[in-house]
């Protein structure tokens, strides 16, 4: 048909993009590279979780593994609204160059994250899926990750709401009920480093 451009995308769950043309098409078809990613390494164990003074929870806390903020045993965790610093050290595996593209997948987030790597910020993730490009910055032996999570304003308006809470936030009007349904909340992973390839699509 004429006068009409069709573009096959393929795209995970609550995933999105900007399509651009920036010139007019010399070509009648074209192939794009389909990505795919290897996992080559999780981050699990223990993460180190840090929170901003006067919202209410611990200036940190120690996670044996990462979990939902909104199903810690800590109240002021479960209902802890802002942002929280999740610091880890690790190692990257041999097969790394450095230079070369090295994704950090962080699985799941609520609901946004800024990554730092050894103190140079590598890239925010405000999507699915939530991954930055950390192979720029990364050194031999250990480094130090860094992930700054936003969320959002209701776990810590239903923390509010319990009987005998000092209030944190303030509304003009009653928002949620002290039995209202926590949200999601932070990083929640899990958190992968991956290498990329690009094939074409038959």
């Amino acid at each position: 048909m004429d006068d009409e451009t069709i573009v096959p995308l393929v795209l995970a769950k609550d995933q999105s993009v900007h399509v651009v043309f920036r010139k007019d098409a010399t070509l009648q078809a074209m192939k794009v590279p389909a990505r795919s990613f290897e996992t080559i390494k999780q981050l699990d164990g223990a993460w180190t979780v840090s929170f901003p003074p006067e919202r209410g929870a611990p200036s940190s806390a120690i996670m044996q593994q990462l979990q939902p903020l909104n199903e810690s045993a800590d109240s002021g965790i479960k209902h802890f609204s802002g942002i929280a610093t999740y610091t880890k050290g690790f190692t990257p595996p041999r097969r790394c160059r450095k230079g070369q593209p090295l994704w950090l997948d962080l699985g799941d987030v609520r609901e946004l994250a800024d990554v730092s790597v050894n103190g140079q910020t590598a890239g925010s993730a405000w999507h699915a899926p939530f991954r930055v490009d950390v192979g720029p910055y990364l050194r031999k032996g250990r480094n130090v990750l860094s992930i700054k999570v936003a969320n959002l304003w209701v776990n810590r308006l239903i923390g509010d709401a319990q009987p005998g809470t000092k209030k944190i936030t303030f509304t003009s009007m009653p928002t949620y009920r002290a039995d209202a349904k926590l949200l999601p909340s932070g990083l929640i992973g899990p958190v992968k480093l991956q290498t990329e390839t690009q094939t074409l699509r038959k």
